[in-house]
């Protein structure tokens, strides 16, 4: 696992803790952030793994 893929996944995780959150306590503004945090961890995570599949691929 690259570093891509561990920081996109934490950033993942926090993010779905942060929109539950907000869902719990009905604060929509902490709810978009979770959502914004969410996604952004997704695409930093799948990034790592394509960066992962490049370098499996050239060795």
């Amino acid at each position: 696992m690259n570093k891509n893929q561990v920081e996109g996944r934490k950033s993942e995780a926090k993010g779905k803790i942060k929109e539950v959150a907000g869902k719990v306590t009905g604060n929509k503004s902490t709810e978009y952030k979770g959502q914004f945090e969410k996604y952004k961890g997704k695409a930093e995570a799948k990034y790592g793994d394509m960066k992962n599949d490049v370098k499996k691929g050239t060795e």
